[in-house]
C-alpha cells in the first residue's frame, strides 16, 4: 500500500479536487492547496515525494514555485498548464520540472505519469547507480562521485536533481566521446526517443550549464557538437 505524499497545487478548485480523488484512489496521500504560498510552507514542513503544480496561479506562478522548491528539494515535479507551446515546456524543464501535462487532461494520464516519475526517482536514488564503474570522475575542477551521489565544481558543491546528476555522470563516464541526445534520453529516461524529446534533453543540459556557471557561447565542460550531441573532453 502506497504511502507517498503528493503535493497538488492548483487555484482551480474543481480540477484540483477531481485530481486528488484519482490520486487517493491509488492510495497516495494528497496535500491539496489552492494557494502556492501555503503549498511552499507545506513543503518546508513535510516530507513530500512528488509535486504537481499548475503554471497559471495568482500571487506566485508555477514556474516560480518550482524554482523555489528546487532550491532545497529533489523530488519529482510535474507541471500543469493550459499552454501548449514548446517555449513554456522548455522553461518549466529548465527550472527543474520533470514532466509537463497540458490542460485539459485525463486524470488517469496524470496518475500514470505520477507513478512513472516516482518509479524513476526511486531508481535513481538506489545503490544500483553507485556500483557503476568507475565510481568517480575528477578533472579540471569538476568532481562527481556515484558512490556518494555528490558533485562539486572548483570546491563548490552543486545541487543537482536526479536527472541532472545522471546526465552529467553519463557524460563524464563517456568523456572524450560524443553522446547523442537520443542516447542520453533513452539511457537516462529509459524511454524510446522521439524528435520532440530533444527539447527535454536541451532543457536539462541548459540547466546543468547554468548551475556550473558555464558561459553559453564557450562552455568549458559540457560542449555541444552540432548535429551530433554532447561531450565532456
Amino acid at each position: 500500500m502506497s504511502n507517498e505524499i503528493i503535493l497538488l497545487v492548483d487555484d482551480e478548485k474543481e480540477i484540483a479536487d477531481l485530481l486528488a480523488v484519482y490520486l487517493k484512489a491509488e492510495n497516495y496521500e494528497v496535500r491539496t492547496f489552492y494557494n502556492p504560498l501555503e503549498a511552499l510552507s507545506c513543503v518546508e514542513k513535510e516530507q513530500v515525494d512528488l509535486a504537481i503544480l499548475d503554471v497559471m496561479m495568482p500571487d506566485m506562478d508555477g514556474f516560480t514555485l518550482c524554482h523555489k522548491i528546487r532550491q532545497n528539494h529533489l523530488f519529482p515535479v510535474i507541471m500543469l498548464t493550459a499552454k501548449d507551446q514548446d517555449i513554456d515546456k522548455i522553461k518549466g524543464l529548465t527550472l527543474g520540472a520533470d514532466d509537463y501535462v497540458t490542460k485539459p487532461f485525463n486524470p488517469l494520464e496524470v496518475v500514470a505519469r505520477v507513478k512513472t516519475q516516482l518509479r524513476r526517482y526511486k531508481k535513481y536514488n538506489t545503490s544500483q547507480v553507485a556500483v557503476v564503474e568507475p565510481i568517480e570522475y575528477d578533472n579540471k575542477g569538476l568532481y562527481i562521485c556515484c558512490d556518494s551521489h555528490k558533485c562539486s565544481l572548483n570546491g563548490e558543491l552543486l545541487s543537482l536533481t536526479p536527472f541532472e546528476f545522471n546526465i552529467l555522470w553519463y557524460l563524464c563516464k563517456n568523456h572524450g566521446r560524443v553522446v547523442s541526445a537520443e542516447e542520453l534520453f533513452e539511457t537516462i529516461w529509459g524511454e524510446k526517443y522521439f524528435e520532440s524529446n530533444n527539447n527535454t534533453v536541451m532543457a536539462h543540459i541548459a540547466r546543468l550549464r547554468e548551475k556550473m556557471h558555464e558561459p553559453p557561447r564557450k562552455p568549458k565542460y559540457i560542449k555541444t557538437v552540432w548535429g551530433v550531441g554532447y561531450t565532456i573532453e
